[in-house]
């Protein structure tokens, strides 16, 4: 039997897909239990590499016959020695090309939906990470928001759709993952903005995002407006596309609420927290689409691997927006808090421009689940 190379694209569509995929991960178990590919079809074993150097017979009756394996490790290499082995036993087998970091940073684009004026939105679904990036195109100009590093996937995307990259624009400064609008906007003389309230230490100029206001692309039809929307960070902000979508960063996901400790300030941003959740969106057309820039887990998925879903539902259905009890609210949210994001602080001084870590520091630093929510 041949090993086959499986590139990430083809493991992100079979997770959308819900299609059966049974994975050997032979990282170490802290790091397997820690992180994994994930989806509602997915099966693993989880065997370190070193327990398979002297052969593979012992785990051959663990392994599903008749099957294809996807062996995968952190970067490649020991994944495709493992999957030698398999094969030389006349087991299918498949090894994921780049391995962990390589799922780590894969991007698939969707459309979310069309613009009054004929534009379209579109989310960039980075499945590895849990990161939620969009793009917004209309008349030949395009508006991005939550952009991460891969900057090369938003480029050629707009490349594609004959779009002019105007405006790159962040929620909030990011501490999970390295933002890539800084770079986008030098790479395409595009206007960065950021709020300026999270922006105080930035090393670098960009446009402020003021509470009202509008950035424009397309001509005027279509507007993005700025909802300062405090709790997750002291700046964080919210954006109205077209009436139609609420751009809601790090605040509001689809199945939890956004934490507010990543500064430090737990017991004074909670307060912001609950005013935006519970006062400034109420104020919203509960019609609005909310678009989250993370999500926690798969079932958080539509069926078309867009994350999305309408206001009034998330009032209904998401238990951080049905708490009535200020002090249940306060004693919820700061209570049960996960893990700090890995490199968090190290993400904080890179977004800030005080940090420049090359590109295999930059992945070791984002390497990890997605933590920007409340469990």
């Amino acid at each position: 039997m041949t090993v086959r190379e499986m590139q990430a694209q083809e493991v992100a569509m079979k997770v959308i897909r819900k299609e059966s995929l049974f994975i050997l991960d032979v990282r170490n178990a802290t790091d397997f239990e820690d992180w994994k590919i994930e989806g509602e079809r997915i099966q693993h074993l989880n065997i370190p590499y070193f327990d398979l150097i002297d052969g593979v017979e012992d785990i051959l009756d663990r392994l599903p016959k008749g099957q294809e394996v996807l062996v995968v490790c952190a970067k490649e290499g020991s994944s495709v020695m493992v999957a030698e082995m398999l094969a030389e036993h006349g087991r299918n087998v498949a090894y994921l090309k780049g391995g962990m970091k390589a799922w780590s940073e894969h991007l698939v684009p969707l459309k979310i939906g069309n613009l009054t004026d004929g534009g379209a939105l579109y989310q960039f679904v980075r499945l590895g990470k849990g990161c939620l990036s969009y793009m917004a195109v209309s008349n030949g100009e395009a508006a991005l928001f939550d952009a991460t590093r891969m900057t090369e996937v938003y480029l050629e995307f707009a490349n594609r759709l004959d779009a002019e990259i105007k405006h790159v624009l962040d929620t909030h400064l990011h501490a999970d993952h390295i933002s890539g609008g800084r770079t986008i906007a030098k790479q395409t003389g595009a206007t960065y903005w950021l709020p300026p309230k999270d922006a105080s230490e930035v090393v670098f100029k960009y446009e402020p995002l003021k509470n009202g206001g509008e950035v424009a692309i397309g001509g005027s039809t279509i507007r993005i407006e700025a909802l300062h929307s405090p709790g997750h960070t002291i700046g964080s902000t919210s954006f109205v596309i077209d009436d139609q979508y609420l751009l809601t960063g790090d605040i509001l996901f689809i199945d939890s609420i956004g934490r507010p400790d990543l500064a430090g300030l737990a017991d004074d941003w909670v307060g912001d927290l609950r005013e935006t959740l519970y006062a400034r969106y109420t104020h919203l057309s509960e019609d609005l689409v909310v678009l989250p820039a993370h999500f926690m887990i798969m079932d958080e998925l539509n069926e078309d691997g867009t994350v999305a879903k309408k206001l009034r539902e998330l009032y209904r259905e998401n238990h951080g927006l049905n708490i009535a009890d200020e002090v249940e609210f306060r004693t919820m949210v700061t209570k049960n808090l996960p893990p700090q994001p890995n490199s968090y602080q190290e993400i904080r001084q890179t977004n800030m421009g005080k940090l420049n870590p090359d590109t295999e520091r930059q992945r070791e630093m984002e390497i990890g689940p997605n933590r920007c929510a409340v469990r």
